[in-house]
């Protein structure tokens, strides 16, 4: 299962809510109203100009631009009930008026304009997330997925986290990372790595191998002469946090690589193990200062034990006291179940420690491996 919190879709500027637009119509009458039976002395056309305002904060230059002729309107009425249209009082008070509703108009079709861009901009995203960001399959061989895509800003469909899996003839493959940086280059980073992996992955070749030509996808990509642009970070300064495993179908183990990431938390019989792995290599984009290599460490993977993938983005979430997201804590306290029904539970919780948004984008991917006869396990909690 892929899950993604989706975006808060805004209202077209063009479509306001009857109730919203029923607001300023009773600003004018009661102005209208109350100017009209005031004494002499007293003039309260002034507060015309909050309709136009108000109109401008939520709808188009359309309608915003007919409040303002409405306003103008009463207030020429008022100026004929009480005196006359060319009383210097009620001349000037109509000028101001038409003066505020052209500003205010000129206002709202900026917004409109760019809520328009915004829209344009989701649409490239979601084709951009089709593309780089494929949906993990739910089942794949023994194992049972789910994932889940956090994004910090509501705008956004797809940052610098990464994450997918292929199969091979012996079992599966998995790649989580998180790309250093945020915006258009941290995009094109998550693409050479998860591009290398598809177009590697599927081969019989040692983890270690597979891990090199990730590494080596992305340091020719960042050695790409037109990378650097003036007033950006210097791409030699790039790198990724991956962890790598290989599942084998016939083995209750998997084999991990870590490049500098948070290490996966194995969910087994109500307890949570950390697999920190002994020889942790440096993130990708880095390995040319490391004279150890990628070491692979294994580790017991058996029916019904789940492992859940995460970038920093989760345990790096704070609350308002600034306290950090405790995600193996939480863990402990999880009923049980599958992978997609785990990933709820992290998301749920989680955005609710951090006030409903994160600080930076957040990559979940859950794995279960079944027996052969598609379930869990007998000791393991209910699916």
């Amino acid at each position: 299962m892929h899950l993604r919190r989706p975006p808060g879709t805004p209202r077209s500027p063009g479509r306001p809510s009857r109730a919203l637009v029923t607001v300023p119509l009773l600003i004018i009458v009661a102005v209208t109203v109350v100017d009209v039976l005031a004494p002499p002395q007293v003039h309260l056309g002034p507060f015309l100009v909050a309709a136009p305002a108000i109109t401008a904060s939520f709808a188009g230059p359309r309608l915003t631009g007919a409040i303002g002729v409405i306003a103008v309107v009463a207030q020429s009425v008022v100026a004929v009930i009480r005196t006359s249209l060319t009383d210097l009082n009620h001349t000037l008070q109509i000028s101001a008026l038409i003066l505020i509703s052209v500003i205010v108009t000129f206002f709202a079709h900026r917004r409109e304009r760019r809520e328009k861009e915004m829209t344009q901009l989701r649409s490239v995203a979601e084709a951009t997330q089709g593309v780089v960001m494929r949906p993990l399959p739910r089942r794949v061989g023994p194992l049972r997925i789910g994932s889940v895509y956090l994004a910090a800003e509501a705008e956004a469909r797809i940052g610098g986290d990464l994450y997918a899996a292929a199969r091979t003839a012996l079992g599966t493959r998995l790649v989580i990372g998180d790309v250093r940086g945020k915006g258009l280059e941290a995009i094109g980073d998550a693409a050479l790595v998860l591009g290398a992996f598809r177009a590697a992955a599927h081969r019989q070749a040692e983890l270690p191998v597979l891990v090199a030509d990730l590494e080596g996808a992305l340091s020719s990509g960042l050695d790409d002469p037109g990378a650097g642009r003036e007033g950006r970070p210097h791409r030699e300064e790039a790198f990724v946090t991956a962890a790598v495993l290989d599942v084998p179908d016939t083995e209750p183990a998997l084999r991990m690589i870590s490049c500098g990431h948070p290490p996966p938390l194995l969910l087994r019989e109500g307890r949570v193990t950390a697999l920190e792995v002994e020889q942790p290599g440096l993130p990708l984009g880095l390995a040319e200062f490391s004279r150890t290599g990628f070491a692979v460490e294994s580790f017991a993977f058996g029916p019904g034990d789940l492992v859940l993938l995460y970038t920093d983005g989760v345990v790096e979430a704070r609350d308002a006291a600034g306290r950090f997201y405790p995600l193996a804590e939480r863990l402990a306290s999880w009923p049980g179940g599958k992978p997609e029904a785990l990933l709820r539970y992290v998301c749920e919780d989680l955005l609710a420690h951090s006030g409903g948004s994160l600080g930076d984008d957040a990559a979940l991917v859950a794995v279960q491996r079944l027996t052969t006869d598609g379930t869990a396990s007998t000791s393991s909690p209910a699916a």
